[in-house]
């Protein structure tokens, strides 16, 4: 079969949209060289959110007797932990081969390590394929910084902690962003000790500071140790220990180490340069609005071009491209909101500009603020950590962006999410009705703490 598409990568973009070519009368290859479903569903959202609801149960427990509950015994079975996590993965992964395999006879999945050989041209498992359109999904991992000593001691990775059978004494997370702070916590939650090193001087430095600082209490009151603004200039073992050198003269000690600085795309060996495939600085994938390379006719899509390295990201990447290979208008790349959520507890997420970003720009905004703790399921729950915060256009009462760090904060922010893509009032959420008593409602409460909604 000579295909009209090749897609390389298996990811979030790439499954849907060879399914869906092939439905449209295309013929399809698909070239995988590891496992089926990318990072989502191996390494990425499958697995850590379903340890992280495993952590939960264990800590929901462990604290149950703030609500005059007692759970007089308490065991967590990391070892079954791992095995739910991984009977989930491997149901996912088993759900994308059969997806790959009901699409019939126009879709050919190849296993091996796709690479260009000329522009149009891939070699995989022996054999070259040419095709008109070629699509590159080929996603990211881990990145590891370059400080002495690291590949002298036996560092994790976010995937290889995952499959790590025995619960770490005191696990030392280098990195403050999304993935140390996630699977920092998780940790945390099973028993382990738990230090976050990082160089900035807040966790999740990209956020507004009481952002940062809500979940920095949060951390606290769990009794991980923050370690902020502290650069790593060596690591070494000492006896049983991992030891991380710090600038200044300090250090911290601990029997693993989780490195949790950044991911690179997989660009390295995929033969960019035979196909005429510019890169970027750090190995993305240089793509125009369109997603196409500077090589015509070929495609880039998901965590190896430059953007947010979200799974929902490169979902849309797909919706959008299939448009475009139809030869319908689309919406350009750049035009959409990215909401996101940080899956730690309590979560956090946003969408639209921070505070600090519409500052930085010049925007006009109206900012409204209130505690988490101050709304009633909240109390009622004792789910007070976080706050909610809101921007608003003055001259034209839409909605700039939010920030909300909550109980189920990933869920709530779609409100604005939305309501921001319809390019609605935020007197849309004022003159709602909310049902009482919910998260949800203390989203109105906020909006209406700005005077141009008080109704007093």
């Amino acid at each position: 079969m000579k295909p009209d598409v090749i897609i390389v990568g298996t990811g979030q973009a790439g499954v849907p949209l060879a399914t869906r070519l092939v439905a449209a009368g295309q013929r399809v290859l698909v070239a995988e060289r590891a496992l089926a479903g990318g990072t989502c569903a191996n390494v990425g959202c499958t697995p850590t959110k379903a340890m992280i609801a495993s952590a939960r149960a264990a800590h929901v427990a462990r604290t149950a007797g703030r609500l005059g509950v007692h759970a007089r015994e308490l065991e967590v079975d990391f070892d079954a932990v791992v095995s739910r996590k991984d009977a989930l993965v491997g149901r996912w992964r088993a759900g994308v081969e059969r997806r790959l395999a009901a699409a019939g006879d126009n879709l050919r999945f190849v296993r091996g390590h796709a690479r260009f050989v000329a522009p149009g041209a891939i070699e995989v498992a022996g054999e070259r394929h040419e095709a008109e359109r070629i699509v590159i999904n080929v996603g990211a991992r881990s990145a590891s910084p370059d400080i002495p000593g690291l590949e002298d001691v036996p560092w994790l990775d976010s995937a290889r902690l995952l499959d790590v059978r025995a619960l770490p004494k005191h696990l030392l997370v280098l990195g403050g962003g999304y993935i140390g702070c996630e699977l920092g916590q998780m940790m945390r939650r099973f028993g382990a000790a738990v230090t976050i090193v990082a160089p900035s001087a807040r966790i999740l430095a990209r956020e507004d500071p009481d952002v940062s600082e809500a979940l920095e209490g949060a951390f606290r009151g769990e009794g991980i140790t923050l370690q902020q603004g502290k650069r790593v200039l060596r690591i070494f073992r000492a006896g049983d220990d991992i030891v991380l050198g710090l600038e200044g003269g300090g250090e911290v000690r601990g029997s693993d180490l989780l490195v949790a600085t950044g991911r690179r795309p997989n660009t390295d060996d995929l033969g960019c340069d035979a196909a005429g495939i510019e890169l970027a600085a750090g190995g993305h994938i240089v793509v125009d609005e369109r997603y196409e390379t500077t090589a015509r006719g070929t495609y880039a899509v998901g965590d190896c071009v430059p953007g947010p390295q979200f799974t929902h990201v490169s979902w849309d990447d797909h919706r959008v491209l299939f448009e475009l290979l139809a030869g319908r208008a689309a919406r350009a790349r750049s035009d959409r909101l990215v909401p996101y959520t940080v899956f730690t507890d309590p979560q956090v997420a946003g969408v639209g500009l921070s505070e600090t970003e519409a500052r930085a720009r010049g925007v006009a905004v109206e900012v409204a603020t209130m505690a988490f703790g101050a709304i009633a399921r909240a109390i009622e729950t004792d789910e007070t950590a976080g706050l909610v915060k809101v921007l608003i256009d003055p001259a034209t009462d839409r909605i700039v962006g939010a920030r909300l760090v909550g109980a189920d904060a990933g869920e709530l922010i779609h409100v604005f999410s939305v309501l921001m893509q319809a390019k609605a009032s935020a007197r849309a959420i004022v003159d709602g009705e909310f049902v009482h008593p919910t998260f949800a409602e203390g989203l109105q409460t906020a909006v209406m703490k700005l005077p141009r909604y008080s109704l007093s």
